[in-house]
């Protein structure tokens, strides 16, 4: 598949206004990334659309991204996934920081995690987890430590696109001062990680407009 085979819907949800994503193909196969609120609202937009879910992906645990996970899973019947390195926080609302913004724990369990390197590829069977590039829908896992120690980003090398939560922001980048997070650890992410990739890949960021690769590697100040 070509980048013309996919399309893409977002809407901005949450009290700090999250971008949420949903990537889909031809055939109405979807993944959704970072339900940040309102999972009910989404599972019915995307049913609405024709849209069966393969996947819930996440980028990170902080409770923006991952508030609306639990009822988007439970109406859709998708299975939700977030780097094993973020195992601890996501499930911790003082390291989640549900409780500072919140007042109120916020936690969710994911049903399975990815590792770093892997490539998931979806149908509407659901998500399969393996080593290698397979053909058909797929992107590939990076790992982006800094903003959190389990922060990644999802690559979908056919579409020529990447979802980076908050790890890579429009000539900036997620903030280093909550749990976990490292500003020298995060810089190095989006230069060893991001900046490898083509420059015209997409990045749909957690929050704010999209940019691509070629921009942010001239005019973001923190990486130049």
């Amino acid at each position: 598949m070509n980048s013309a085979d996919y399309k893409i819907t977002g809407m901005t949800l949450g009290m700090v206004g999250t971008n949420c994503y949903c990537i889909y193909d031809s055939n109405g196969t979807g993944v959704f990334i970072d339900p940040a609120d309102r999972g009910d609202f989404i599972a019915d937009k995307l049913g609405e659309m024709g849209i069966k879910l393969a996947a819930v992906l996440l980028t990170h645990g902080h409770f923006d991204h991952m508030t609306g996970a639990a009822a988007l899973c439970e109406k859709t019947g998708a299975k939700a996934y977030c780097l094993d390195k973020e195992k601890d926080l996501i499930m911790n609302p003082s390291q989640n920081v549900s409780l500072g913004f919140c007042g109120e724990p916020i936690t969710f369990k994911p049903d399975g995690y990815v590792s770093d390197g892997q490539w998931l590829t979806f149908s509407k069977d659901g998500m399969e987890i393996s080593d290698e590039e397979k053909d058909g829908f797929s992107c590939q896992v990076i790992a982006t430590p800094g903003h959190t120690v389990g922060g990644c980003c999802f690559y979908f090398k056919s579409a020529g696109v990447l979802f980076s939560g908050d790890t890579l922001f429009e000539e900036s980048v997620g903030r280093s001062d909550f749990p976990t997070g490292s500003m020298s650890t995060l810089v190095r992410s989006v230069k060893e990680r991001l900046f490898v990739l083509p420059d015209e890949t997409i990045v749909y960021p957690g929050h704010n407009g999209d940019t691509t690769i070629g921009h942010e590697k001239k005019y973001n100040p923190f990486c130049i």
